[in-house]
Protein backbone atom coordinates (compact mmCIF):
# COMPACT_ATOMS: atom_id res chain seq x y z
CA UNK A 1 0.00 0.00 0.00
CA UNK A 2 1.19 3.49 -0.77
CA UNK A 3 0.16 6.98 0.26
CA UNK A 4 0.48 8.12 -3.36
CA UNK A 5 3.00 10.73 -2.29
CA UNK A 6 6.41 11.21 -3.82
CA UNK A 7 8.91 10.79 -0.98
CA UNK A 8 12.67 11.30 -0.82
CA UNK A 9 14.84 10.06 2.03
CA UNK A 10 18.10 12.01 1.92
CA UNK A 11 21.17 10.81 3.78
CA UNK A 12 23.37 13.86 4.37
CA UNK A 13 26.90 14.03 5.70
CA UNK A 14 30.54 13.33 5.09
CA UNK A 15 31.62 9.71 5.47
CA UNK A 16 35.29 10.60 5.96
CA UNK A 17 34.65 12.44 9.25
CA UNK A 18 33.49 9.58 11.47
CA UNK A 19 29.98 10.34 12.84
CA UNK A 20 29.35 12.90 10.08
CA UNK A 21 28.54 9.97 7.79
CA UNK A 22 25.66 8.55 9.85
CA UNK A 23 22.97 9.98 7.55
CA UNK A 24 24.62 8.55 4.44
CA UNK A 25 25.05 5.18 6.14
CA UNK A 26 21.41 5.17 7.26
CA UNK A 27 20.14 5.96 3.75
CA UNK A 28 22.25 3.15 2.28
CA UNK A 29 21.08 0.81 5.05
CA UNK A 30 17.44 1.56 4.17
CA UNK A 31 18.12 1.09 0.46
CA UNK A 32 19.85 -2.26 0.92
CA UNK A 33 17.55 -3.71 3.59
CA UNK A 34 14.02 -2.57 2.67
CA UNK A 35 11.64 -2.66 -0.27
CA UNK A 36 9.25 0.28 -0.41
CA UNK A 37 5.78 -0.11 -1.87
CA UNK A 38 5.27 3.54 -2.77
CA UNK A 39 7.21 6.17 -4.66
CA UNK A 40 10.16 6.36 -2.26
CA UNK A 41 13.54 7.54 -3.50
CA UNK A 42 16.65 6.99 -1.37
CA UNK A 43 19.26 9.69 -1.98
CA UNK A 44 22.93 9.61 -1.00
CA UNK A 45 22.97 13.34 -0.39
CA UNK A 46 26.48 13.40 1.01
CA UNK A 47 27.42 17.06 0.95
CA UNK A 48 25.42 17.97 -2.16
CA UNK A 49 23.71 20.88 -0.38
CA UNK A 50 22.01 23.09 -2.95
CA UNK A 51 22.08 20.33 -5.57
CA UNK A 52 19.37 18.64 -3.49
CA UNK A 53 16.95 21.52 -4.11
CA UNK A 54 15.11 19.53 -6.79
CA UNK A 55 13.86 17.10 -4.13
CA UNK A 56 12.41 19.94 -2.06
CA UNK A 57 10.57 21.30 -5.07
CA UNK A 58 9.41 18.17 -6.91
CA UNK A 59 8.59 15.81 -4.03
CA UNK A 60 5.71 15.85 -1.55
CA UNK A 61 7.78 14.75 1.46
CA UNK A 62 11.49 14.84 2.25
CA UNK A 63 13.11 13.14 5.21
CA UNK A 64 16.69 14.26 5.89
CA UNK A 65 18.91 11.86 7.85
CA UNK A 66 21.83 13.72 9.39
CA UNK A 67 23.78 14.66 12.47
CA UNK A 68 22.35 17.44 14.54
CA UNK A 69 24.25 19.54 17.04
CA UNK A 70 22.18 20.22 20.12
CA UNK A 71 23.78 21.96 23.04
CA UNK A 72 23.92 20.06 26.31
CA UNK A 73 22.70 16.77 24.85
CA UNK A 74 24.52 13.48 24.86
CA UNK A 75 25.87 11.75 21.75
CA UNK A 76 23.33 9.35 20.32
CA UNK A 77 20.29 11.45 21.25
CA UNK A 78 17.83 11.38 18.34
CA UNK A 79 15.60 14.24 17.20
CA UNK A 80 12.78 14.28 14.68
CA UNK A 81 12.10 17.89 13.74
CA UNK A 82 9.93 19.52 11.10
CA UNK A 83 11.95 21.89 8.90
CA UNK A 84 10.17 24.93 10.36
CA UNK A 85 11.43 24.05 13.83
CA UNK A 86 14.95 23.40 12.55
CA UNK A 87 15.13 26.83 10.95
CA UNK A 88 14.72 28.36 14.40
CA UNK A 89 17.65 26.42 15.87
CA UNK A 90 20.85 28.35 15.39
CA UNK A 91 22.77 25.57 17.17
CA UNK A 92 22.12 23.14 14.30
CA UNK A 93 24.56 24.93 12.01
CA UNK A 94 27.89 23.46 13.12
CA UNK A 95 29.35 21.92 9.96
CA UNK A 96 29.52 23.15 6.38
CA UNK A 97 26.87 20.76 5.08
CA UNK A 98 24.55 21.58 8.01
CA UNK A 99 24.81 25.26 7.09
CA UNK A 100 24.02 24.45 3.43
CA UNK A 101 21.00 22.35 4.38
CA UNK A 102 19.55 25.10 6.58
CA UNK A 103 20.23 27.78 3.96
CA UNK A 104 18.62 25.63 1.26
CA UNK A 105 15.57 25.02 3.45
CA UNK A 106 15.29 28.77 4.10
CA UNK A 107 15.37 29.50 0.36
CA UNK A 108 12.96 26.68 -0.54
CA UNK A 109 10.49 27.75 2.14
CA UNK A 110 9.97 30.95 0.13
CA UNK A 111 9.07 29.06 -3.04
CA UNK A 112 5.56 28.07 -4.08
CA UNK A 113 6.33 24.34 -4.21
CA UNK A 114 8.12 23.13 -1.11
CA UNK A 115 7.99 19.56 0.17
CA UNK A 116 6.91 18.91 3.72
CA UNK A 117 10.36 18.30 5.18
CA UNK A 118 11.53 16.76 8.42
CA UNK A 119 14.99 16.14 9.80
CA UNK A 120 15.80 12.97 11.67
CA UNK A 121 19.00 13.96 13.41
CA UNK A 122 21.35 12.25 15.83
CA UNK A 123 23.82 14.04 18.10
CA UNK A 124 27.36 13.01 17.07
CA UNK A 125 30.19 12.08 19.42
CA UNK A 126 33.05 12.69 16.96
CA UNK A 127 32.92 14.70 13.74
CA UNK A 128 36.61 15.61 13.73
CA UNK A 129 38.41 12.28 13.30
CA UNK A 130 39.25 11.51 9.70
CA UNK A 131 37.99 7.96 9.31
CA UNK A 132 35.05 6.15 7.77
CA UNK A 133 33.32 4.73 10.82
CA UNK A 134 30.91 5.62 13.61
CA UNK A 135 31.59 6.19 17.28
CA UNK A 136 30.42 3.48 19.72
CA UNK A 137 27.63 5.84 20.87
CA UNK A 138 26.19 6.17 17.35
CA UNK A 139 26.63 2.48 16.53
CA UNK A 140 24.61 1.68 19.65
CA UNK A 141 21.77 4.02 18.55
CA UNK A 142 21.94 3.36 14.80
CA UNK A 143 18.96 1.00 14.62
CA UNK A 144 16.86 3.45 16.67
CA UNK A 145 17.91 6.20 14.22
CA UNK A 146 16.73 4.05 11.28
CA UNK A 147 13.53 3.17 13.14
CA UNK A 148 12.66 6.86 13.59
CA UNK A 149 13.00 7.35 9.82
CA UNK A 150 10.78 4.30 9.20
CA UNK A 151 8.32 5.75 11.72
CA UNK A 152 8.03 8.84 9.52
CA UNK A 153 7.03 6.60 6.63
CA UNK A 154 4.52 4.83 8.89
CA UNK A 155 2.92 8.20 9.74
CA UNK A 156 2.54 8.90 6.02
CA UNK A 157 0.83 5.56 5.41
CA UNK A 158 3.76 4.18 3.41
CA UNK A 159 4.39 0.47 3.57
CA UNK A 160 7.65 -1.39 3.23
CA UNK A 161 9.06 -4.82 3.87
CA UNK A 162 12.39 -5.89 5.24
CA UNK A 163 14.44 -7.90 2.77
CA UNK A 164 15.34 -11.46 3.70
CA UNK A 165 19.11 -10.98 3.40
CA UNK A 166 20.30 -8.24 5.70
CA UNK A 167 23.25 -5.96 5.13
CA UNK A 168 24.78 -5.01 8.46
CA UNK A 169 25.88 -1.56 9.51
CA UNK A 170 29.48 -2.78 9.43
CA UNK A 171 29.08 -3.90 5.80
CA UNK A 172 27.61 -0.51 4.89
CA UNK A 173 30.45 1.39 6.59
CA UNK A 174 33.02 -0.89 4.95
CA UNK A 175 31.47 -0.28 1.54
CA UNK A 176 32.31 3.44 1.90
CA UNK A 177 35.71 2.93 3.54
CA UNK A 178 36.82 0.50 0.81
CA UNK A 179 35.65 1.25 -2.75
CA UNK A 180 36.06 -2.40 -3.76
CA UNK A 181 33.72 -3.34 -0.93
CA UNK A 182 31.18 -0.87 -2.37
CA UNK A 183 31.31 -2.64 -5.70
CA UNK A 184 30.95 -5.97 -3.94
CA UNK A 185 27.96 -4.65 -1.98
CA UNK A 186 26.33 -3.36 -5.16
CA UNK A 187 26.73 -6.70 -6.91
CA UNK A 188 25.35 -8.72 -4.01
CA UNK A 189 21.63 -9.22 -3.58
CA UNK A 190 20.28 -6.23 -5.52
Amino acid sequence: MSSGKKIAIVGAGTVIFNDEGVGVYAAKYLEKNYDFDGDVTIVDGGVLGFQLMVYYQEYDRVIILDTITMENDKPGAIYNLPAEELLGLGSYKQTAHEVEIVEMLEICSLLENFAHTSIVGIVPADILSVKSDLSPELKKEFQNFVNVALGELDKMGETYTKKEDEFTLEQIIDSYANPTAQRDLDHLKG
